[in-house]
């Protein structure tokens, strides 16, 4: 009775234990991305499409040398072409805006083993606006609404769009000598954000948007039509004048808008919080441990929203999953019409 009962928890260690190995019998698709950054991102999207017949390896571009970025990416370690089994997942950044204008751009837009943001780049998802709240709620503790931060986020776009247009134009033209994207993110950097008038932030930038906008349509008068059809190709690629915050520069949103507005906030709901503590303190030794507790759980803004993964609604990052999807079902469609092909050519019985 002993032995059978030692052979039967034997068998259940050994099939648990197996378990824990990798699937051999699945295919491996390696995901080529350009950074220590984009590995949570992409692995985070891409194990929602595994299964039993494929699993994804996220990759830097080379396991030889510390050579990173997009070009990297694009090429991979091996020097050898994308394909089923081999994909690149980058940033966007202009490339998408470009339309083909670039050989980059023309790989990105057209590879179906090529994987891009369509937002800027990974920062811009980590700054989508209806997820700030949260982002804010977890760094303080703090569920207050101190201002509506995607109403400010709206109007902010819609203040930068026209611009932000501009911007692109140039970038097509590889006129970047006279408005280059150091030029545009300068001009649509938020200041100080004072909380109880938010905007005049907004009022600031729009009017250095306004100079020059009126510097730009009076310097370069003959491709202001040019310009205005741009924007409208723009909303066709889903830069609305509401959402232009997601593809500028993902840098600067995050260190020169986002963070900007997000600090002053924070500050604020913490301040609250340990007003809040002091008011129902007991006594000082209570009030002490209570804040020191507080303040332990307390996290930087600036940490939360590189690990802010509340951008999973954003239509852009459905667009993204999309691009996934298809790519699978390709593979799927492929294996079919292989199938297919040695049935048509097997000998009749």
């Amino acid at each position: 009775m002993g032995k059978r009962l030692a052979d039967n928890i034997t068998s259940q260690y050994i099939a648990a234990a197996n378990l824990l190995r990798p699937k051999k019998a699945r295919k491996k698709i390696v995901a080529y991305v350009e950074s220590y950054d984009d590995v949570f991102f992409w692995r985070s999207l891409l194990s929602e499409f595994e299964d039993e017949e494929y699993y994804f390896e996220v990759m830097l571009p080379s396991s030889e040398s510390l050579v990173k970025g997009k070009k990297a990416a694009l090429m991979n370690r091996l020097g050898q072409g994308l394909g089923q089994n081999m994909i690149a997942c980058v940033d966007a950044d202009y490339d998408y805006l470009l339309q083909g204008a670039t050989s980059t751009s023309r790989q990105i837009i057209r590879s179906r083993y090529v994987m891009h943001t369509y937002a800027y780049a990974i920062d811009n998802f980590q700054c989508y606006a209806e997820s700030l709240h949260e982002a804010c709620v977890m760094a303080t503790l703090n569920d207050r609404i101190v201002i509506d931060i995607p109403a400010f986020m709206r109007l902010y776009s819609q203040t930068i769009f026209p611009l932000f247009a501009w911007s692109v134009w140039f970038y097509r033209k590889r006129i970047l000598n006279k408005f280059s994207i150091t030029d545009f993110n300068n001009t649509v950097a938020l200041s100080s954000v004072n909380l109880r008038q938010p905007e005049e932030a907004l009022n600031e930038v729009a009017a250095r948007v306004r100079r020059k906008l009126n510097w730009l349509e009076n310097r370069y008068s003959r491709v202001r039509t040019e310009v205005k059809a741009l924007q409208e190709e723009l909303k066709q690629l889903g830069v609305t004048p509401e959402t232009t915050y997601l593809f500028i520069q993902g840098h600067n949103l995050f260190e020169n808008v986002v963070l900007k507005l997000l600090h002053p906030i924070c500050a604020q709901l913490r301040r609250e919080r340990e007003l809040e503590i002091k008011m129902l303190a007991d006594h000082n030794q209570q009030m002490q441990n209570e804040l020191t507790c507080y303040q332990h759980s307390q996290a930087g803004i600036d940490f939360i929203l590189r690990k802010n993964i509340g951008y999973k609604d954003a239509p852009l990052y459905q667009r993204l999953r999309e691009d996934v999807r298809r790519f699978l079902n390709n593979l799927h469609g492929n294996k079919v019409q292989k199938s297919d092909s040695k049935q048509e050519n097997a000998p009749l019985s």
